[in-house]
């Protein structure tokens, strides 16, 4: 009887498995939208019917050959719906808000497509039962990959570098680098390479594969707050403490030289014809670096005068050919 009762009230049931599931899928979606702003759209209602149809046909009963393709398209739809939670809890929500990471679209995409493979991958294997197509064409697809990966390697660690960079964030644009010997500021971070700007307006394209095989010192981590240094020579008939105070006042009084933390000056070499002096002084804007070197040398010329403290130059005495070997005949 009881059984009876159900074959006269599928339908009916059929009806409301249709209604409920599509009503409480949507509404769940509707929910995570206003409280969490996961961005569904229109794919979130194709799966929610496609849902609602599949709830329908198991209550149903319904043995059909398409409940296996309505089935595979569920599962490709609710792969849609995991790359949307991706986005909003991983990318937005963890990497830009909390780290404070921009991460680009070419990563993003990359991920979803990695997703939707996948997910492709299961109907293929598991609702087709297509495992052996699928060896056939792996291993086909592998060995043009092969050939792919060698010859665009330089082009794949490039992209693979830049994505190191863009999620490691060493360096933001704005920021003043120094690699290898050259001084730049940051003013473009692209996937193949990083662009810098010199103090002349030089501009050095460096690929970002070969960027991250270098030590890279960021100026501007964790402030902008660093160090510089220059180099002079003094006479050696000078004592060091009057050398020292006349670079001291030099360093201090120059446009650009942070007051604290304070310049210093270093007695650094006893060189051949001059005692080499070495001026430590802190600055945040680099883009000016040579402006205030000039300064700090502009000064050191007016003190040096001044003091009366010259900075020697190494001299060089030829002597002749003839007069050597007139002086030889001599003897």
């Amino acid at each position: 009887m009881f059984q009876a009762l159900l074959e006269t009230q599928k339908p009916l049931m059929t009806v409301g498995a249709f209604l409920a599931t599509y009503f409480v899928t949507l509404t769940l979606g509707r929910l995570l939208k206003r409280r969490t702003g996961v961005r569904f759209g229109l794919l979130f209602q194709f799966f929610c019917l496609t849902l609602a149809f599949y709830a329908a046909i198991a209550v149903y009963g319904a043995e059909t050959t398409w409940r296996g393709h309505l089935g595979a398209l569920l599962v490709l739809l609710g792969a849609g719906i995991v790359v949307a939670l991706v986005d909003r809890y991983l990318w937005d929500e963890f990497y830009e808000r909390r780290r404070q990471t921009v991460i680009p679209r070419l990563l993003r995409d990359s991920v979803a497509l990695l997703i939707f493979l996948i997910a492709l991958l299961l109907v293929l294997s598991i609702g087709y039962q297509a495992q052996a197509q699928l060896k056939g064409l792996l291993a086909g697809s592998g060995v043009a990959a092969i050939i792919l990966g060698f010859a665009a390697q330089n082009l794949l660690s490039g992209i693979l570098a830049g994505m190191s960079l863009q999620i490691g964030r060493p360096y933001r644009l704005g920021d003043w680098l120094k690699v290898g010997d050259s001084y730049g500021e940051v003013v473009e971070i692209n996937w193949g390479s990083t662009r810098l700007r010199t103090n002349d307006a030089i501009y050095l394209e460096i690929p970002n594969n070969e960027i991250v095989r270098q030590t890279i010192i960021n100026l501007h981590y964790p402030t902008s707050l660093h160090a510089m240094r220059i180099s002079v020579g003094a006479d050696y008939g000078v004592p060091p403490n009057r050398v020292k105070d006349a670079l001291m006042r030099a360093a201090t009084q120059a446009t650009g030289v942070l007051p604290e933390p304070a310049p210093k000056v270093f007695l650094k070499d006893f060189a051949d014809s001059a005692i080499t002096y070495e001026i430590k002084f802190w600055i945040t804007n680099h883009a000016a670096f040579n402006e205030i070197c000039d300064g700090i040398r502009t000064n050191i010329w007016y003190e040096f005068k001044r003091r009366k403290i010259d900075i020697p130059y190494p001299i060089q005495v030829q002597i002749p050919a003839k007069t050597a070997d007139s002086s030889a005949e001599m003897q």
